[in-house]
C-alpha cells in the first residue's frame, strides 16, 4: 500500500526542471493518466493562477475541478445518447397553455428525479398528440441528467425482444438488463393487441422491477379499456397494479396537440 511518507522521496528525487521542461512533462503525465480536459486548459489555468496568485493547492483544485465537471458533462451526454431517445424533447418546450391538463408545477417535480430515486411508477394517459411521448423523453432526459440510468422503448418493440430471448434461451438475461436500469420508459403502450405469451412476458420484467425500479409509460387506452391490450383479465390487472401502485398517473387529454398546431400553421 502506499502512503504518503513513501510518496515524498519520489518528489524530493527530482531535479528541477526549467519551464520549458516542465510543461513538456506535464503534458506528457497528463496524456499517460488521461487527463485531456486538464491537458487542454493547463495553459489558460498557468495563466488565471499567475494573474490572481493562487496557491498550489488552489492552482491544482481549479485544474481537477475542471476535469470533473467536463466528466459529469460527457457522461450526461453517454447517458441520454444509451438511453435511445427516438428524438430530443425537453421539458422547456412543453406549450401548457396548448394543453391545460399538464401543469407546470407536476412536470417540474417529477422533473427533480425523486419518483425515479423511489423506484416509482408514472403513467401518461391520453390520446395521440396530446404530448405523452414528449413527456416522457423529456422526463427520462432530465432523469438521465441527474445521473440516472434510463432505457427508452416502444411497447412493441420490447415485447417483440422479450419473445426472441425466449426462444434464443436469454430470456433470463434480457430481463436482468432492463431491470439493471433505473428509469423503464415504455411508450405506446396499448396501441395494438398483445397475445398471451407478450403479456406474460411483459409482466415479468415489471416484477423484475417492482418495488426497486422505475417504469414509466404511455398509452392510449385508459385502465378500464386495457383488457383489449393484456386479454387475460387476471393478467391485466395484475400489470395494472404494478404500473401503478405509489404511481403517479397523468392524463393529458383528447384533444391533439399536433393538430391544433398543425391547422394553425396552415392558416
Amino acid at each position: 500500500m502506499t502512503t504518503a511518507t513513501s510518496v515524498t522521496p519520489l518528489l524530493r528525487r527530482r531535479r528541477p526542471m526549467t519551464d520549458e521542461a516542465a510543461a513538456a512533462a506535464t503534458d506528457s503525465a497528463l496524456r499517460r493518466l488521461r487527463l485531456p480536459t486538464m491537458r487542454a486548459v493547463l495553459a489558460d489555468a498557468v495563466t488565471t493562477a499567475e494573474k490572481e496568485q493562487l496557491s498550489y493547492i488552489g492552482f491544482l483544485a481549479e485544474l481537477l475541478l475542471a476535469e470533473v465537471d467536463d466528466r459529469d458533462r460527457r457522461s450526461t451526454i453517454r447517458r441520454v445518447a444509451t438511453a435511445g431517445f427516438p428524438r430530443p424533447k425537453f421539458l422547456d418546450d412543453i406549450d401548457y397553455d396548448a394543453n391545460p391538463h399538464l401543469t407546470a408545477a407536476t412536470i417540474n417535480t417529477l422533473a427533480q428525479g425523486d419518483w425515479v430515486r423511489r423506484g416509482d411508477p408514472l403513467c401518461l394517459i391520453g390520446d395521440s398528440g396530446t404530448g405523452k411521448s414528449h413527456l416522457l423523453i423529456g422526463l427520462g432526459t432530465a432523469a438521465a441528467e441527474k445521473g440516472f440510468r434510463v432505457k427508452y422503448t416502444l411497447a412493441t418493440r420490447l415485447v417483440n425482444e422479450l419473445v426472441e430471448a425466449a426462444d434464443e434461451m436469454q430470456l433470463a438475461r434480457t430481463i436482468a438488463r432492463y431491470g439493471r436500469v433505473d428509469l423503464l420508459i415504455i411508450d405506446e403502450l396499448g396501441y395494438m393487441e398483445l397475445d398471451k405469451r407478450g403479456a406474460e412476458l411483459l409482466f415479468q420484467v415489471l416484477t423484475e422491477r417492482e418495488e426497486k425500479a422505475s417504469v414509466a409509460i404511455a398509452t392510449n387506452q385508459p385502465f378500464s379499456e386495457w383488457t383489449r391490450t393484456f386479454t387475460d383479465p387476471r393478467l391485466c390487472a395484475a400489470i395494472v397494479d404494478r404500473l401503478t401502485f405509489h404511481g403517479t398517473i397523468i392524463e393529458t387529454g383528447t384533444d391533439s396537440y399536433r393538430l391544433a398546431h398543425t391547422r394553425q400553421s396552415a392558416n
